[in-house]
């Protein structure tokens, strides 16, 4: 099974909403991890571009705190949570949805090969799962 239809399927969100926020959380993962790693962890899913490029960009509040927070430096994950927040309102659902989509994802990551990275001693998974509730 594909990483959208584990999403729409467990979540009850359309395909649209399942493309959006996926792209959410990997642009998120992305920022957090860092080329190298995410180029690791992108490797188990060869539409992490595409799914990063149908992500909306965060509005309303979220992009206002999210925008505010690179400003003034950050505020920890707080700018980054208000951004996911926004793009995720952007998709008609709410934003407690962030912390759904995440589990399955490190699911789907773990089936394809992310688990064997950890054992090998990388801990992409781990350190994704780590910045993800970090975010939440």
């Amino acid at each position: 099974m594909d990483l959208i239809q584990m999403l729409t399927s467990q979540l009850n969100v359309d395909e649209s909403q399942a493309k959006g926020g996926a792209g959410l959380i990997l642009k998120a993962a992305k920022d957090k991890l860092g080329g190298g790693d995410f180029g690791k962890l992108a490797a188990q899913l060869p539409n992490a571009d595409a799914l990063m490029q149908a992500a909306p960009s965060a509005g309303g509040l979220g992009g206002l705190v999210s925008g505010l927070s690179g400003k003034l430096g950050g505020l920890g994950g707080l700018g980054a949570l208000a951004g996911l927040a926004g793009g995720f309102e952007k998709l008609g659902l709410k934003p407690e949805m962030v912390g759904k989509f995440a589990p399955v994802m490190m699911d789907f990551f773990k089936s394809k090969g992310g688990q064997g990275l950890v054992q090998e001693g990388h801990g992409l998974a781990r350190r994704f799962s780590r910045e993800t509730d970090a975010l939440l």
